[in-house]
């Protein structure tokens, strides 16, 4: 099945309008932007999520929870993110990693991995 509902948890309004507005204009749903670890895994909980782009900390905390909660139901998903793999959630350094800046382009390279 393609990736077509995508979930967005990304700390930064202005970061966050860009990657829903990318995702949004290659017809992608966008679920969120949500900004917290509490409203990602509520996000992830009840919503259909075909995939995810994630921030790798969120207002300083680490997003390992919701890479968690992700693998645990097999929900593909990279992290978009200025800090290199060694800063993301050891158990997750393997997923793909979007750097900021990004591009629109970037950003749907990824998805469409999903």
């Amino acid at each position: 099945m393609a990736a077509t509902r995508i979930l967005v948890v990304e700390d930064e309004f202005l970061i966050a309008l860009d990657i829903a507005g990318a995702l949004e204009q290659a017809g992608l749903a966008v679920i969120g932007p949500v900004s917290t670890v509490g409203d990602a895994l509520e996000a992830i909980a009840r919503e259909e999520v075909h995939g995810a782009l994630l921030d790798a900390h969120l207002a300083g905390e680490p997003v390992g929870r919701v890479a968690d909660a992700l693998k645990a139901r097999n929900i593909p998903f990279a992290f978009v993110s200025g800090y290199g793999p060694e800063q993301l959630p050891p158990a997750h350094r393997g997923a793909p990693l979007v750097k900021k800046p990004f591009t629109g382009k970037d950003l749907l390279a990824a998805v469409a991995h999903f």
